[in-house]
Order: C-alpha cells, then structure tokens, then sequence
C-alpha cells in the first residue's frame, strides 16, 4: 500500500504511545452528497431563509446542523411547511405520494435525490410496468428503503418486497416466481448484498438482476479502501453519524477484516483507552462526513502521540452530478471539496 507523508502537529514524548495514522482513499463526501449540500446552499442563496428541507438532506449531525444556522427548517412531513414555500427533497429519495403531495400544495420543490438513487427508482417503475414483481433489498426504516419503495402506487406497491437477510429471503412468498426481479439499496455493504443476492438467485433462479449493480461507486470504493486498511493498521476510526448506513458498513467491513473499528461523529467522541497499545490507526470518513471532521480526528490523534500521518493512495472519483434543471446555470454542477 502506498503512502504520503502528511507532516506537521505537536506530539507529546512519550514514546510508549507513539503512533502513525493512515487515511484512507477515498474518503468523506462522494458526489451524491455534495450535489445535495449544493442545492441546499443555492436554495438559500436565490430564496433566502427559511428554506424548507425534508428528512435530513443527508446523514451528517454536523451538516444538518450547521445548514439549520443558515436558515434550514427540517422537517418529517409536508404538513410542516407552509402553503406556497420552496421544499428540497432529500438525497436519499422521496416516494411519489409525497411529491404529488406537494403538487396539491402548491409548494416549489428543489429534488437532491443522488441521481444514483433515482437510478434504482427508475428500475423499480421499469420492472413495474413489465408486470414483474420485486425485491428490495436493504434496510428497514431507511429514508432510501421508503423512497424506493414507494416509487409504486398503493394500487401496485404489493408487488415489491423488503428483504433485509438471508433468512428473510427463505421465508419470502412471491406470486409468480417466474416474473420477479430485485433491486438494492445504494448504501449497503458488498458482502452483505452478495449474499443476499446468492440466497435469491438459489431460490428464486429466473430471478432479473439490475442492468447495472445498484450499491453506488462511493460506497464500493470506500469499503475497498478499508479492506486495504485492515492488512496495515491495528485500529479503524469511522467519521460519520449514527443514521449514516454507509459509515455503519465501513465499521462493519473493518471488523470483517479482524481488527476493532469505532464509528464517531467528532473527535470529541475518542476515548484515550481505544488506543492503548496501538501503533497504527486508520482513518476514514463516510460519504456523508466532511474533511474538516476527519482533520480534527487527526489533530486529536496527534494529541494523544501520533506522530507520522500518511495520505493512502486510492481511486480517484471524478464524478459530479448536474443541478435539478429548476435550479440549474448554463452549464453548472457541483464538484465540492469536503
């Protein structure tokens, strides 16, 4: 694995807790979530505050928190925002009910969902109108989970079925198995949906796979890159939030990997113990979290006797996703640096 030196910071002397720090790549904001935070921030720019957002617009404490200084109201349901105002949509997707009902409200609506998300939702109607029957494999509860499925109508939304394990797949009933396809959600973990996927083809073998493998770039690229990690360091740090599932499946992916991993929010969550008798530590940071977050990780490391920070080479993501056409300069996308 190659490294860069990042140099600079101040580390105490005592040697018995020297330490070097690996940063994964990639790491933090994918291009999904900067074309969210983007069209909130233009919202705010063009309308001025209040500017309504529903559901968190992505899985970040400290984004939310620092948009709801800016102006931003989050909100559950519709109900909560007033006649006429402008509403965004989150980056995890909307079901159809909710966009119709704004349309009765006459509210204008600005649509983060990650264009990799609407993907998905597009496969969803696709496979809908074929007559065909489907899977959805993910997390129940998950804003994504609904969103997807509720791209179908309560006339027709007994078609889809969630599936969160293998053993949710044993116990599935389908109408016609020779009519039935499954989709997944973006954010989840490779091995995870590999075995579900495997357990569904068995059971079910003329089952329709997407044309393209749903769980996003971002997520794939930063589980590999932690898969790397656990070869070199002793101890993973995961930036990101509770509600964040992409940061979960990073824990989760270094403790498949055999070494301990913690997932925080700040780097007010480190506790010194964690790092007793380590030597190298990993960082990495979900797609959600920004780099400003992992830097105060670092310099806390660096406080508690790390003394050698390394960049990881990784691949290098080059995407960016336009603006909602409503929202949209000649020409404009957004490609933020976290």
């Amino acid at each position: 694995m190659k490294t860069m030196s990042v140099t600079g910071g101040t580390v105490p002397p005592d040697e018995k807790n020297r330490m070097k720090i690996l940063l994964a790549n990639p790491r933090g904001f994918c291009a999904g979530v900067d074309r969210a935070i983007t069209i909130v921030e233009e919202v705010l720019r063009r309308f001025g505050a209040p500017v309504y957002v529903r559901h968190e617009v992505v899985h970040n404490t400290f984004v939310v928190e620092r948009l709801k200084t800016e102006g931003v109201i989050f909100v559950e349901s519709l109900d909560e925002v007033p006649d006429g105002a402008a509403v965004i949509f989150s980056a995890h997707g909307t079901p159809k009910r909710v966009y119709e009902e704004a349309a009765q409200r006459g509210l204008t609506v600005f649509d983060a969902t990650c264009p990799l998300v609407t993907k998905v939702h597009i496969e969803v109607d696709r496979m809908a109108q074929a007559g065909i029957e489907i899977v959805m494999i993910g997390h129940a509860g998950h804003p994504e989970v609904e969103g997807t499925m509720g791209q179908l109508t309560e006339k027709n939304n007994e078609s889809i079925y969630l599936v969160e394990t293998v053993a949710d797949v044993e116990r599935l009933q389908v109408r016609n198995p020779d009519r039935l396809g499954f989709v997944t959600q973006t954010t989840l973990s490779q091995d995870d949906a590999a075995q579900i996927i495997e357990a569904l083809t068995r059971r079910f073998p003329k089952i329709l796979a997407p044309k393209k493998e749903d769980i996003c770039y971002a997520t794939q690229n930063r589980q590999n890159a932690v898969r790397v990690l656990t070869g070199e360091v002793d101890l993973l740090i995961v930036v990101g939030s509770r509600n964040s599932s992409n940061s979960n499946r990073l824990r989760e992916a270094a403790e498949r990997g055999g070494i301990a991993a913690y997932r925080v929010d700040s780097a007010a969550e480190l506790l010194p113990e964690w790092f007793d008798g380590k030597h190298c530590i990993g960082i990495t940071a979900g797609a959600s979290a920004p780099e400003t977050l992992v830097r105060e990780v670092v310099a806390r490391l660096r406080a508690l006797g790390a003394d050698e920070v390394h960049e990881c080479e990784g691949v290098v993501e080059k995407v960016s996703f336009p603006l909602p056409k409503n929202l949209q300069d000649a020409g404009q996308s957004c490609n933020r640096v976290g």
